[in-house]
């Protein structure tokens, strides 16, 4: 009997926040079920996130309990505020993927940061908008306007119509009365389900720890690459998430922008009027004919090398396969296994700028954008920064194009800009998946069927895979040659260079894009690490410096890792700098080839077997 009274007493407290705050979370959950209906990636189709409805109802009933055990005093203002939070972060956020098919994203929340009064209103007039309210926000709205017509009813019934009044009394007696009779089968029911929530979320809620405890933006995003990573999947987790992404980000800016108020020049003796650096996407280099691969995947480039002043680089890798992480090394004076972090370094485009070079940077990835995800966020933060962005470039485009070709119309119209001494930067989608998108329909060649006999393992699906991005390496191949062809006849020398490779069912592996977790061995990193790179110099750039382009020939069976890549661009330019070091100088004498090519921080690349 003591034992049923002790099971009774635990399950009218397990049942204790659900009835003193019913109401809270009635619409509280019927909120959240919104919300995800809405903006979740497979809402639409016959998927939703796989444990919402437990992980949510265990959201709820802890929010719940801070209530029950809040003083009363207290209670009505921390509820107001749950309110207010809650239904705001539900409103922006839905708001956002009904206009911008994104959900609050760190860069959202960036950009709404530099809103002004005008635009905040343009918002809010926005959002009771026709079209908008028949949105997936006229839903949260709706919902939003039923609880306020609860409150005011059971606060203040004189305002509410009589029919209102009997019909919501009506049911909260029935509700009671049959609550009442069936009260232990709640209870159970109850207790049952929340264990049941507890084990069902437990994995997600320590990956959220996990992803919001991370010492930088890049562990943050090198988390979000694991395949069982947080799925946060109401808004408030997301601008929760936004606003520590930005925290982690603002802490590297400042280190950045008070190196760069430090940098220093001193002197420069603009060896090479022009230095264009065009860095690539996602290329694998044994995908590349140049180098050996079955389809003709790179005949402009291999014609160029055939006239003998495009000198291709036979050993390069790169020190990361993330496109942020690999950015931030290339961009940053920094290399591995140097004291302290990236951004403790200069920005090399900085010392070209103080040296009195002309930069140009024209990307078809890094322009903030409301849909943006966590890897460009993190890859570009550091190079839209208003002040950082100031102390490198002179020069960018506006816009993001679907085709990389489009960029050489941007620099078509930005070229009046140029000054005698240019330093210009192309940033191309190259090979980003989707492969599909990355060349037009009227520039594919191959075809799926056309690897039947190289690749007689794949089914029809992962051959036709296996050729849009040989098709995206084959229209990469034409974007390069176009941007040399602009150069042709200036003083100028060419750098082509990816920032990392990438799988592309390679060997026996039925896989493509890249293995963020998994451990790098011999197979991955001759996947996902080894790229193709090359220099290309003008006619008269040759005749000008002979000695240079007798460096870039001696050099190009040298090992190399691309963490290295501003010390070899400050020397074209003849920038002397105290953070310029001869060692990691590709062309130079000096250069110290036995340098340890450590790839992700934790393989050494020469030992790999």
């Amino acid at each position: 009997m003591k034992y049923l009274k002790t099971v009774s007493h635990l399950l009218q407290i397990v049942m204790t926040p659900l009835r003193s705050n019913w109401a809270f979370f009635t619409f509280i959950y019927l909120l959240g079920c919104i919300c995800a209906w809405v903006t979740l990636p497979d809402a639409r189709g016959a998927k939703l996130y796989d444990n919402l409805y437990p992980e949510l109802f265990l959201d709820v009933y802890v929010l719940a309990t801070i209530l029950t055990i809040l003083p009363r005093r207290v209670k009505p203002w921390i509820r107001g505020f749950f309110y207010f939070v809650l239904y705001t972060a539900a409103v922006v956020d839905v708001y956002c993927f009904v206009k911008f098919q994104s959900t609050l994203t760190p860069t959202m929340l960036l950009l709404v940061g530099e809103t002004d009064s005008r635009e905040a209103g343009e918002f809010i007039r926005s959002c009771v908008s026709p079209d908008i309210l028949i949105s997936g926000v006229g839903w949260v709205l709706l919902l939003m306007a039923v609880h306020i017509l609860t409150a005011i009813k059971l606060r203040f019934p004189h305002f509410v119509p009589r029919n209102w009044c009997r019909l919501v009394r009506s049911i909260l007696v029935q509700s009671r009365f049959f609550l009442h009779r069936v009260r232990h089968v709640t209870e159970f029911a109850v207790l049952a389900l929340l264990v049941f929530s507890i084990v069902m979320s437990a994995h997600n809620k320590a990956a959220t720890l996990k992803l919001m405890t991370g010492k930088t933006i890049g562990d943050v995003e090198h988390t979000l690459t694991e395949k069982d990573h947080a799925v946060l999947y109401q808004p408030i987790y997301r601008l929760v998430f936004s606003i520590y992404a930005n925290t982690l980000t603002a802490k590297q800016v400042d280190k950045l922008i008070a190196t760069a108020d430090k940098v220093r020049v001193d002197s420069c003796s603009f060896t090479s009027p022009n230095i264009v650096l065009i860095i690539g996407e996602s290329y694998n280099r044994h995908h590349s004919s140049q180098y050996g691969y079955v389809m003709p995947t790179a005949p402009r480039q291999t014609k160029l090398e055939h006239k003998g002043r495009l000198v291709k680089y036979t050993d390069v890798v790169s020190p990361w396969n993330l496109t942020s992480f690999v950015f931030k090394h290339i961009f940053s004076l920094y290399t591995v296994g140097d004291k302290g972090e990236w951004c403790d370094y200069p920005l090399f485009p900085e010392l070209f700028r103080k040296a009195g070079y002309h930069v140009t940077f024209i990307t078809n990835q890094f322009l903030p954008k409301a849909k943006e995800a966590v890897y460009d966020f993190s890859g570009g933060f550091f190079l839209n920064n208003p002040k950082l962005s100031a102390a490198q470039f002179d020069t960018r485009n506006t816009e993001l194009h679907q085709y990389d070709e489009d960029l050489l119309e941007d620099y078509d119209k930005l070229q009046s800009q140029d000054t005698e001494n240019n330093l210009i930067i192309f940033h191309l989608l190259g090979q980003h998946v989707s492969y599909r998108q990355r060349s037009p329909k009227d520039r594919k060649k191959f075809k799926g069927d056309d690897y039947k006999e190289l690749k007689p393992g794949l089914n029809a699906r992962e051959r036709q895979i296996l050729a849009d991005y040989d098709n995206a390496v084959l229209y990469n191949d034409s974007i390069v040659t176009e941007i040399v062809k602009k150069f042709e006849n200036k003083d100028a020398i060419v750098i082509y260079v990816p920032d990392h490779g990438e799988e592309c069912f390679e060997g026996d592996m039925h896989f493509f894009c890249r293995m963020h977790s998994a451990k790098v061995d011999a197979r991955l990193a001759h996947a996902e690490f080894d790229i193709p790179m090359w220099i290309w110099c003008s006619r008269k750039y040759i005749r000008q410096r002979p000695e240079i382009f007798r460096e870039v020939m001696a050099s190009r069976n040298k090992r190399y890792m691309t963490d290295a890549l501003p010390h070899m661009l400050l020397y074209l330019a003849g920038i002397s700098c105290p953070e310029y070091k001869d060692r990691l100088n590709l062309l130079s004498p000096a250069y110290d080839e036995t340098r340890p090519r450590i790839l992700k921080n934790s393989a050494d690349y020469d030992k790999l077997k």
